[in-house]
């Protein structure tokens, strides 16, 4: 009996594709018991085959899934009766996508900021579900139960989805922040609305087509699922395979004492000794030597102080728990080479004049030092004046901000060259057959329920596709229909390889970068079509992976793919909805929101760099910045890279198959650090560290206790931080002002300490002399 498993490449953390059974018998080699053998393909494609000699329970093989990680935490049975979209489970749904994308919202122009998601909706909403179980009279609603009889993990799901499908902050809103902080435009509600519903509901047009290659394949695992699947079985006292025979308290008992602990213990490093968060404690010993602070510090420094014992700082660019160690290797390797490295070199050097700015900030400059005045610049109807660019400034950006553009460029490349070198044979039979490889029990149990219709999928792109056009159309927006088709047809193009490396390694490539360099060139000194080109080029691909991602995590744990498609739009057009008008509510209530020092720590660092990028791309463009002989023209070279670097680990594995190449992802290590800016060390470092304990020592050694225990302990820390943030604003900074406690704790040593450094101070190696400016004479 020949099958298909992943188990011992997976179970050595071996970074697996997608299996294609192929070759001959002759090319197994036997394992030491002589009961299987097994070999890697030229490709680095891992196989494995039985002994028909050897006794093996075949039916146990066929009925679970071929990857230790799924198991672990995914059910492979399924009751087909079970209700899933009851009216209960909607209207419970809908009361999670109003409340946890409208807190999201809240906490979206806070840093550090909690992203409260669906683990939050995962645990608040199962008791709810279970008293509306008790209480709710079983009658019926236009031939509907009210009350079905008890919440099941289904109705559970559904909530679930509902809640995560509009959780983060529609990109979207980001351009009316920038409008109307930075640019003083004003839209109506109606030009908001329908700019913010057609970037959040395109994408899942395409992704309904692309959820056929990154849905029903096994080796599509999507990690982070697995979370929400181990949090599911767990409250619902689900029975699954690859638990292991590991002892100690029940997954309910020790997601509850985890939980109650990640609530409590925050309350030390968010309110009560905040040093424990910014825990920059060489910075500490010579707070005025700027060396120290820039390759020790957090807030503008490399951050090789190393610790922090927040957990949300940590899980800032998702749970370390979550992540495969492999895929946390590549980001490691990268953010060391990149930014331990490369960037002290350039800024010592004082490449692209950096020793006059910050080593790490979000913001962009001028040949003074200064925050750079985009207004400066401006015609008074908001397009580019060139005139006055030459009598003003050129722009300049933090060593880190131009690493980031860099590696961007270098990721775009890498990721089309690494998809073809790896997965070109699986992308070719797909197409041409509805699954390459064969079904795990998963897919099979789903086989039973009704697929989407793909003239739904059409309708949605259709009708959105009319919003946006007619947003852009009857409001002053600079852009043209045309650029927003380009948009479209940039999203769709990169939707499958970037998917493909999501589904395997936790990690998204972002296409922001790539827009804005496309639109830069096609409509330069229009920063109004800039910030709408990339948000429909950018967030179109974002939504469709989203999509998918939904329909994977229903694909685990048994709901109907239609009822996954309606709970999903309507949850997002609820979402949506919310966050605009809890914008709206920030903007008048919240004093000084998005100064860099405001006193709650509404900073709003993502509004800042979508800002800085804007001036970049928008208002002066790529062509003032990126063209031969300008400062940062070297930046460009990375598209080059990218597209060469990723053959060299697959030439190396093909050469060595059972080398360390063949861990090797650079796109996964390319754009690894794609959150810096705004995200800084105090998130990589420590999330390296915990992922090393966690996916590679504990996994590797204490396998048992990690398949039981691991992902019940990610959705404890990002449940319990998630309210233990919630009860430290809504109880102790957001009544008086934030004065609680203003004389006495707020004031003592572990809150001020790092507070009094040139890290925190966003020091430069240089300063400009009085009247002098820095770089080039004439631009």
């Amino acid at each position: 009996m020949a099958r298909r498993s992943q188990d011992s490449a997976a179970e050595k953390g071996l970074p697996v594709h997608t299996f294609i059974m192929e070759g001959s018998v002759d090319k197994w080699e036997t394992t030491e018991s002589s009961s299987s053998a097994h070999y890697v393909d030229e490709d680095n494609d891992y196989y494995e085959y039985d002994d028909p000699n050897f006794d093996y329970d075949a039916e146990i093989l066929e009925d679970e899934s071929p990857y230790p990680e799924v198991r672990c935490a995914v059910a492979n049975t399924d009751d087909p009766d079970m209700p899933a979209g009851t009216i209960r489970a909607w209207i419970l749904g809908m009361i999670c996508a109003i409340i946890i994308p409208g807190l999201n919202q809240f906490f979206f122009f806070r840093y550090p900021s909690v992203t409260v998601g669906s683990l939050v909706a995962q645990l608040l909403s199962f008791p709810l579900g279970r008293l509306a179980a008790r209480i709710v009279p079983r009658v019926t609603v236009f031939g509907y139960p009210l009350n079905p009889g008890p919440f099941t993990i289904k109705e559970h799901v559904i909530v679930t989805i509902m809640a995560n499908v509009g959780a983060e902050s529609a990109y979207a809103t980001d351009i009316v922040a920038v409008q109307r902080l930075h640019y003083g435009r004003v839209y109506n509600f109606g030009y908001q609305w329908m700019v913010i519903m057609s970037t959040q509901l395109i994408g899942f047009s395409i992704g309904g087509i692309a959820k056929r290659f990154l849905v029903s394949p096994p080796s599509m695992i999507w990690p982070v699922n697995l979370v929400y699947c181990a949090l599911f079985n767990t409250l619902h006292s689900q029975v699954y395979a690859g638990i292991g025979n590991h002892g100690g308290p029940t997954r309910e008992r020790f997601f509850l004492y985890a939980f109650v602990g990640a609530t409590f213990y925050y309350f030390i490093p968010g309110y009560l000794f905040t040093a424990l968060s910014i825990f920059t404690w060489v910075c500490w010993i010579k707070p005025d030597n700027v060396v120290v602070n820039q390759l020790f510090g957090y807030q503008s420094g490399l951050g090789m102080s190393l610790l922090t014992f927040d957990w949300s700082q940590i899980a800032y660019i998702g749970s370390p728990l979550a992540t495969p160690w492999w895929a946390q290797g590549n980001v490691a390797v990268g953010f060391v080479l990149f930014y331990w490295i490369v960037t002290p070199i350039l800024y010592y050097t004082n490449t692209f004049y950096a020793q006059y700015l910050p080593m790490l900030s979000r913001g962009a400059f001028d040949n003074t030092g200064k925050d750079y005045d985009v207004l400066r610049i401006l015609n008074p109807d908001y397009t580019f004046n060139l005139e006055k660019y030459k009598a003003y400034s050129p722009l300049f950006l933090s060593t880190t901000f131009a690493m980031s553009y860099a590696l961007s460029f270098a990721s775009i490349t890498a990721t089309l060259v690494h998809v073809f070198l790896y997965y070109r044979k699986q992308i070719v039979i797909q197409a041409r057959r509805s699954l390459g490889e064969q079904p795990d029990i998963h897919a099979r149990l789903m086989s039973r329920y009704p697929q989407v219709p793909d003239w739904w999928y059409v309708c949605i792109f259709v009708t959105m596709f009319a919003f946006g056009a007619a947003a852009i159309e009857l409001n002053d927006t600079e852009m043209p229909v045309w650029a927003f088709c380009l948009a479209l047809v940039v999203a769709f193009f990169y939707t499958l390889p970037i998917g493909i490396i999501q589904a395997v390694t936790n990690q998204q490539v972002g296409l922001n970068v790539i827009t804005e360099l496309l639109i830069g060139y096609l409509l330069p000194g229009k920063p109004l079509a800039m910030m709408l080109f990339k948000v429909w080029g950018y967030v179109t691909m974002a939504q469709a992976l989203m999509f998918t991602s939904d329909f994977k995590l229903g694909h685990y744990m048994k709901i109907p793919p239609r009822t996954m498609f309606w709970c999903q739009v309507v949850a997002t057009i609820i979402a949506g909805t919310t966050q605009l008008g809890v914008q709206s509510w920030l903007f008048t209530s919240v004093d000084h929101i998005c100064d860099a020092q405001q006193s709650q720590y509404f900073s709003c660092p993502n509004t800042q760099v979508f800002y800085t990028a804007s001036i970049v791309w928008g208002v002066i463009g790529p062509g003032l910045h990126f063209s031969s002989g300008k400062v940062y023209s070297y930046l460009l070279f990375g598209f080059l890279v990218g597209a060469i670097v990723p053959i060299i680990p697959w030439v190396m594995t093909k050469k060595y198959p059972n080398g360390i190449f063949r861990y090797v992802n650079v796109p996964v290590m390319l754009n690894g650090t794609a959150y810096i800016p705004p995200a800084t060390a105090a998130n990589y470092v420590p999330w390296t560290i915990v992922g090393f304990i966690f996916q590679y020592l504990i996994r590797k050694r204490h396998f048992s206790w990690w398949s039981k225990y691991n992902y019940v302990l990610s959705a404890a820390l990002d449940c319990g931080t998630a309210i233990g943030t919630l009860l430290v604003f809504f109880c102790l900074q957001f009544p008086r002002n934030n004065k609680i406690g203003a004389d006495t704790i707020q004031q003592w040593w572990g809150n001020t300490v790092y507070t009094h450094t040139a890290d925190w101070h966003n020091a430069p190696l240089r300063q400009v002399p009085a009247g002098k400016h820095f770089g080039p004479d004439t631009w």
